[in-house]
């Protein structure tokens, strides 16, 4: 997974959405105890950035090196960069002993992971009864329906250079095996619903397309996803002028919105064999 994302990794750092505070206040309202919160797939250290404010320690662990090289050094912040096959002697010895983390986090990589042997890592090392596993996605920006026509349409036509694993952003999180049980005061695992926004010119909107795995992937194969025709196509929706904009519509900048959908539970009770 790692390998997608090296080439665009500056382009993933400048132009994805920050998370909004409200969704770590949820979820760190659901944790008994705030002393340690281990972020999955931490990228360029989004989350673990808002978990620092919240928490009293994070750790966030990437397979890429490189994606960590962007990511805040925080005083009470520290990155792990990992295998993709990490063993439980690993993790307990380079991320967090056995019962020791308050939440796993996994924010837009939950998609990535190998589920079983994640949860297996997530069980091992979260505090027991209470410890909370929160992951969540956003799914595809909202801007205004001239853009997110032309959105649609390319988009749409990216789908054979997804990776299949991206069906399960597309369903938002809804159908994925999530063996936790709901959290105090909820009375399912979700998904819950928020959203973000980022103000965008074209510009922006444009290099966050480059910064899809798909795009990598298309690119490697000789694909231009953003040719000539579709930049145009964008650049007359921004501007609102089916004849094209200027360099001044170009410039002006938009609110986009991204949905995010947050799947999140606590530990199962271990079955007692009496």
């Amino acid at each position: 997974m790692a390998n997608l994302f090296l080439n665009q990794a500056k382009q993933y750092a400048a132009t994805r959405p920050a998370y909004p505070m409200e969704l770590f206040e949820f979820i760190a309202s659901k944790t008994p105890r705030h002393d340690l919160a281990w972020d999955v797939g931490t990228g360029s250290g989004q989350a673990a950035a808002s978990l620092a404010k919240l928490y009293k320690n994070v750790v966030g662990t990437d397979t890429s090196a490189q994606q960590l090289s962007y990511a805040p050094r925080l005083p009470n912040a520290r990155y792990v960069h990992t295998p993709p096959d990490l063993p439980l002697e690993r993790l307990h010895a380079d991320v967090a002993p056995p019962g020791s983390v308050d939440v796993v986090t996994v924010a837009q990589a939950f998609h990535w992971l190998d589920l079983p042997r994640f949860y297996a890592q997530a069980r091992s090392v979260l505090r027991a009864p209470h410890g909370v596993l929160a992951a969540w996605c956003y799914t595809e920006p909202r801007v205004g329906a001239a853009v997110d026509a032309v959105f649609w349409r390319l988009y749409n036509a990216s789908q054979p250079h997804w990776a299949p694993n991206r069906k399960m952003v597309d369903d938002e999180y809804r159908s994925v095996d999530f063996p936790f049980d709901p959290v105090q005061g909820e009375a399912h695992t979700g998904p819950f619903e928020f959203s973000t926004e980022r103000r965008m010119d074209l510009g922006d909107y444009l290099t966050y397309i480059t910064s899809w795995s798909a795009y990598q992937t298309a690119k490697e194969k000789g694909v231009e996803m953003l040719d000539e025709d579709t930049v145009k196509d964008f650049a007359a929706a921004w501007g609102g002028d089916s004849s094209g904009c200027t360099n001044s519509d170009r410039d002006e900048v938009k609110t986009v919105r991204y949905p995010i959908f947050l799947r999140i539970g606590k530990v199962r009770p271990v079955k007692s064999d009496a």
